[in-house]
């Protein structure tokens, strides 16, 4: 497995990216990739471990040193077949992924983990570039219809395996364009759309049916669903979180899912509702230091921002992995992004008091306070302020980049789904309370990770299968029998 010693031998070594100066002119993919020959070194450094614990840490369960392995022979092709054996959408993971396989690796125990992530993308684009994905039609179809809502990763990847058993699926997606969260949340410069349209491509090939601008329960009778013979709710975690502090409401303070997807439309000269939110030439603050927050940093910068200024709630995470979260855990880490790289001042334990206007109800201001949080063990941590820690931070947009309390509960109200204690859509097993409606990805676990949303998918379909045919073709044949990618 791999080159022996090759671990010992061979330094990990990342993509890079092009300069600052010159991405931040464009909302393009600026990576640099690797030479073939230094990624099949990469894959050299898998060190044929007694337990991979990679396995464990990727929810797809992905046979990374298979892979890894294939790519050091240069055996690219087999590489392809084996990553898609266990994940739909490498091409998705490759460049969003935060790499809990990575950081689950044993090499990681003693040195740097092997770059499986970058690896994953390298394979998946050289089997495009190939011309080794192509559409997998089932050889037999069941006559069953299966309706999945949404059309996120959770709802592609499904419909995707329910295809490969052979179900006719439909996917009905609110958007115009169909990708979910994918589409208009993720920057095009983190996933040009491109990628999400040559995959579907695939998908309409298979013989699934889109259909878009599609809002089941508001524009779609809900009632039109009772024709289909299962159905696959995966609208996501959408609700977004406030926070309920004076001058909430001033122009010039907005949700930072607004920004992104309205600057994702004017890439593709599309329409956008509402008015224009720029950051040109204005003092932004993006409230919230997670990935959205970060995307918010390189959009504004994208944009000619004055200044950029990023609030965190939270205390600074270590430089390097806390005992708390050990091997192989996932890791209490500080997280810089190529976002923060072009430009961003990051504060830690501050908390927004207040958002400031002039006589015109216009954003001006900030008032915040300095936090700090007490630990008493056996209860929940509390929020202390600072006294005497107040501070006017000049601002003229705030964008609120403080994730999602749940799923919208137009479906679960309309159809008589249960919600859990969450507010997520309650399911066992993938099955909620309504035999024949199953749900998964965000919606039922909550916001989480897009690798998490294809496993979701995946497993559904195990479900959704199951209930449609008494067995499952995708437990007794699966991906890895298929011909094809």
């Amino acid at each position: 497995m791999g080159k022996l010693g090759g671990f010992i031998d061979i330094e990990r070594q990342n993509e890079s990216n092009i300069s600052v100066k010159k991405r931040i002119q464009d909302y393009k993919e600026f990576t640099i990739a690797l030479k073939e020959s230094e990624i099949k070194k990469q894959g050299a450094r898998c060190m044929d471990c007694g337990v991979p614990f990679c396995h464990s840490g990727c929810p797809l369960g992905n046979l990374v040193p298979d892979f890894n392995d294939l790519v050091y022979k240069g055996e690219w092709q087999k590489a392809s077949l084996i990553l898609h054996s266990t994940n739909n959408f490498p091409e998705f993971t490759g460049r969003l992924c935060p790499a809990p396989c990575e950081k689950a690796c044993v090499l990681g125990l003693v040195s740097d983990p092997v770059s499986i992530e970058n690896i994953e993308k390298n394979i998946v684009e050289k089997a495009f570039s190939n011309g080794w994905i192509q559409p997998t039609l089932p050889k037999i179809r069941t006559g069953k219809t299966v309706a999945v809502v949404g059309s996120g990763p959770a709802g592609l990847a499904a419909a995707q395996q329910l295809n490969r058993a052979g179900h006719n699926v439909t996917v009905f997606e609110r958007d115009d364009e169909v990708g979910g969260l994918l589409r208009y949340g993720i920057p095009n410069f983190k996933l040009e759309k491109g990628i999400i349209d040559r995959r579907v491509k695939i998908l309409e090939k298979e013989g699934i049916i889109f259909k878009t601008n599609v809002n089941v329960g508001v524009n779609y009778d809900i009632k039109n669903l009772s024709y289909f013979d299962a159905i696959l709710l995966c609208g996501g975690a959408t609700k977004r979180r406030n926070i309920p502090v004076k001058g909430i409401e001033s122009k010039g303070v907005h949700q930072a899912m607004d920004f992104l997807t309205q600057q994702t439309k004017l890439v593709f000269n599309k329409e956008i509702e509402g008015e224009p939110i720029s950051a040109e030439d204005k003092n932004v603050i993006v409230i919230g230091g997670g990935d959205t927050g970060s995307d918010c940093v390189g959009t504004s910068n994208r944009q000619g921002a004055k200044s950029v200024t990023n609030f965190e709630i939270m205390p600074k995470p270590p430089l390097h992995r806390s005992p708390n979260t050990p091997w192989p855990y996932w890791p209490l880490q500080l997280k810089t992004s190529t976002s923060h790289e072009e430009g961003c001042n990051r504060n830690w334990l501050i908390n927004t008091k207040e958002f400031i206007t002039d006589n015109d109800g216009n954003l001006t201001a900030l008032k915040t306070v300095e936090v700090k949080w007490d630990v008493i063990p056996g209860e929940r941590p509390m929020l202390v302020e600072k006294p005497n820690t107040e501070k006017i931070w000049p601002c003229d947009l705030a964008l609120l980049a403080l994730g999602f309390t749940g799923p919208e509960t137009t479906l679960s109200d309309q159809l008589g789904v249960a919600l859990d204690h969450k507010s997520n859509y309650k399911a066992n097993n993938f099955q909620t309370n309504i035999p024949h409606i199953f749900t998964a990805g965000d919606m039922r676990r909550g916001q989480s990770l897009i690798v998490w949303a294809i496993s979701e998918g995946r497993e559904a379909a195990i479900s959704i299968d199951k209930y449609l045919s008494n067995s499952s073709y995708l437990l007794t044949k699966g991906d890895g029998d298929l011909p094809k990618v």
